[in-house]
């Protein structure tokens, strides 16, 4: 290695002793006093007979005086040390920095410097020595015994450290290994894959050859009922059985480079194994597909056979288009897939997926802000008698208009708000702003019949909120007969209710409020239920309507027709009304006419419109189709 700007280093004998990694600079407390022949024979005495390794080194780094205890550790007498170069007996020039350092010190620009190297011991043993450069201060002349600082030398002293860098290793190890199976642990596993990904690329812009990264990110199913029916040391022995597993899967994988893949348990059930230098998407999912062969085999333990299962979320991508946060989020995202999608299985990240799943969460973040913003909007869609044509009512369909994704139907949106809630605080806005609007219809036209304003009613705004006294205070706010109000429920909601639920709709009954049981013939379709709900309306699911068409193109197909018709039928003997919903074609209406059918809903008579469309439709509300 060529010197520094001072110049090069002198020629000397190199040492077969020295090697090892580069060192890291520290500043350790002063040390001691010179070695010189004019100094009392007092100092000389006791730098030969120190036992901490030392040397007198002038300023072009060449060894001046050694003591015995420098020579046993590099293999030679002391008097053999003498001219030799100190940084090529102790490896200092190994490195830019250490060399640059040790340069300074010896030019009196430094006033200490302190490195760690790895050397090899003459009995064969490689130990860590900690190496310590100061720079020797001499005589002031005329006045023996009055030290000055000077340029000439300096002293250098080695301690062996292999017992305190061999506790730190096992410390490390303890730190970074988890103590149940051995693994390493989530500190281990981030720090290898942090420096996977800032790993510099090679010449052919690759980073570890492939220049891609895969991860297989894996639960346990049931895991917490092992723990809580069998104990946690069965559970503790039965995460140990599953680490040797994962282990022997990713040997398997890649037999020719032992340790290519890292196993880790991150924590509880959850393991990930890290492959660098990914091949692919596939190789992935071979290995995916081992390891839930691997785990599905029985575990004996302590004479109990346990059989479990694993849900495995797989993500493969470029090193350079990742970072450590975003692969974890999306082996985090796919794992959850793997979960929904039926457990012991793996997935693959899916980026439409994902920006679906985004796009879900970005309209949950932002539905509450939206009403109070009022983004919302209704659109009413004529329910129409199917005997006469004539509009009866209308039901009410939330709209968002979005500021980013524009105006979204109640199918992108109203999952959401019942999941986390915000349904409540919407459907009373919906429930007011549609009385409102049947109120105010009714006011501009005195002289005709008034409609009934249907809206929907989500099972948990029953449960989370007083429906029976929003109702109640909307209708006298507004000023809306109660007789013109129909509220919708889904037949699973409806079908399900009993205690609270049950009051309230029956409370809503007795106020005089219609309830109907929306896309009827879908869900439990409980008949026992339906004679002691109260119940006005029935609204057929569209599938049902959508069947009405021909089979092979020359015969009706008469099934759906024949069910619609024992459900109107059954309907009117328990003395409740029908509606047909996604009614499209004037055959489909009459052949719901023929049936009974009491009013239809759907583009055969009109899609959503704004209010005032409605409004047109009030003077001669007949509907010729």
């Amino acid at each position: 290695m060529s010197g520094t700007s001072e110049g090069s280093r002198p020629a000397a004998v190199t040492s077969p002793h020295s090697a090892g990694p580069s060192a890291t600079e520290c500043h350790p407390p002063s040390s001691g006093a010179g070695a010189r022949g004019s100094e009392p024979h007092g100092y000389r005495a006791a730098f030969r007979a120190a036992t901490v390794p030392m040397a007198v080194v002038d300023h072009e780094g060449l060894v001046l005086a050694a003591n015995d205890a420098l020579g046993g550790l590099l293999g030679f007498s002391a008097a053999a040390l003498a001219t030799q170069s100190a940084a090529d007996l102790l490896d200092l020039a190994a490195d830019g920095r250490t060399w640059h350092a040790y340069r300074e010190v010896l030019h009196g620009r430094r006033s200490r410097f302190c490195c760690t190297r790895r050397l090899k011991h003459p009995d064969g043993r490689a130990l860590w020595a900690e190496i310590t450069v100061v720079p020797m201060p001499e005589p002031e002349a005329g006045r023996a015994g009055a030290p000055r600082p000077g340029t000439g030398r300096v002293l250098l002293s080695v301690a062996d450290v292999s017992d305190r860098r061999e506790l730190q290793k096992r410390l490390r190890h303890l730190q970074m290994h988890d103590p149940v199976t051995r693994l390493p642990n989530r500190a281990l596993f981030f720090e290898r894959l942090s420096a996977v990904l800032e790993s510099p690329p090679y010449e052919d812009g690759s980073v570890g050859g492939g220049g891609r990264i895969g991860l297989c990110y894996l639960d346990l199913d049931g895991f917490k009922a092992v723990n809580d029916t069998m104990g946690h040391r069965i559970g503790d022995r039965l995460l140990a059985a599953v680490a040797a597993r994962l282990t022997d899967c990713a040997a398997q994988d890649r037999p020719h480079h032992p340790g290519a893949h890292l196993v880790a348990r991150l924590g509880g059930d959850e393991f990930a194994i890290l492959v660098e230098d990914s091949a692919g998407t596939q190789a992935l999912t071979d290995l995916a597909r081992a390891v839930l062969a691997a785990l599905q085999k029985p575990f004996d333990l302590d004479g109990q056979r346990l059989s479990v299962s694993a849900s495995i979320g797989v993500v493969e991508r470029a090193v350079a288009d990742t970072s450590a946060t975003g692969l974890m989020q999306a082996a985090d995202t796919t794992l959850y897939w793997a979960k929904a999608d039926g457990k012991a299985r793996w997935t693959v990240f899916d980026p439409e997926r994902n920006a679906h799943r985004m796009t879900r969460q970005t309209l949950s973040s932002h539905l509450r802000p939206a009403v109070e913003r009022g983004e919302f909007t209704i659109e009413y869609q004529p329910l129409v008698g199917m005997a006469d044509g004539v509009v009866r009512g209308v039901e009410a369909l939330v709209r968002w208009n979005h500021p980013q994704f524009g105006l979204l139907s109640p199918n992108r949106f109203v999952a959401i708000a019942e999941e986390d809630g915000s349904i409540v605080q919407l459907g009373r806005w919906v429930l007011r702003s549609a009385c409102r609007q049947a109120r105010r219809w009714q006011l501009d036209h005195p002289a005709e019949s008034p409609l009934f304003i249907s809206v929907n009613v989500a099972v948990r705004q029953v449960w989370d909120s007083d429906l029976v006294t929003d109702v109640a205070e909307i209708l006298a706010e507004t000023g809306l007969d109660p007789a013109l109000l129909q509220l919708e429920l889904t037949e699973s909601a409806v079908m399900g209710s009993a205690g609270r639920p049950l009051q309230a709709l029956q409370s809503l009954s007795d106020m005089g409020v219609r309830i109907a049981i929306d896309d009827f013939g879908t869900g439990y379709s409980n008949l026992a239920y339906l004679s002691r709900l109260p119940v006005s309306v029935l609204k057929l699911d569209g599938s049902f309507v959508r069947g009405f068409r021909y089979d092979d193109g020359d015969r009706p197909s008469c099934a759906d027709e024949t069910i619609v018709e024992a459900m109107v039928h059954l309907a009117h003997r328990l003395g409740l009304t029908v509606t047909a919903e996604c009614v499209e074609t004037a055959g489909q209406a009459e052949r719901l006419r023929r049936i009974g059918c009491d009013t239809g809903q759907g583009w055969l008579y009109s899609r959503a419109v704004a209010p005032e469309r409605i409004a047109e439709l009030i003077g001669g509300r007949k509907l010729n189709v």
